[in-house]
Formats: structure tokens, sequence, C-alpha cells
């Protein structure tokens, strides 16, 4: 089993060496709370970023829902479906 992080292939022996160093280096009684802080730890930064996606894309809402929004992507279509039908002919003609 291989797993990649930070750019390095770690083997099952690469990650049992390390825990077993992780063990002599904590003890045995201090890893499960070392493993729930830090899974506490992440799932604040999983929290926090989606507060921030959240937040993003709230502020972002308004300026979908503007007119001038509207109007330029309407003008886009129009360009898009002009060139779509000026590059058909020259398709048709080569």
């Amino acid at each position: 089993m291989l797993l990649y992080f930070f750019n390095l292939f770690i083997s099952g022996a690469e990650i049992a060496i390390i825990l077993f160093i992780a063990v002599i280096f904590f003890g045995a009684d201090k890893i499960p709370d070392i493993a729930r802080n830090l899974g506490k730890g992440l799932n604040e930064i999983k929290h926090a970023t989606n507060d921030i996606k959240r937040e993003i894309r709230s502020s972002s809402e308004p300026i979908k829902n503007n007119s001038i929004t509207k109007d330029v992507d309407n003008e886009l279509s129009k360009v898009k479906k002009d060139l779509e039908e000026f590059s058909g002919s020259i398709k048709r003609e080569l």
C-alpha cells in the first residue's frame, strides 16, 4: 500500500516506522488525544473553508442577478452565435 503525501510515496513499512517513533516519542497514552485534537483541528479548518466559500458565493449573487451582467451575457451569446455561423461557412467552403 502506497500513500501519496507531500509529493512523496509512503509505503506501509514507512508508515509503521513513523507510528513506532510517535509511540516512543509521545507514549501510547497520548496518541489518542493527539489524534483527536488533530481531527478537531482539521474539522475546524474544513468548516472555516466552507464558510469562506459560502461568503464568496453569497457576495457574488447580486452580481449574477445584475441587469448589466445579463446584458453582457446576451451580447456574448450573440457574438458566439455569429462566430459559429461564420466558422461554419468557412468549414463548408473548405
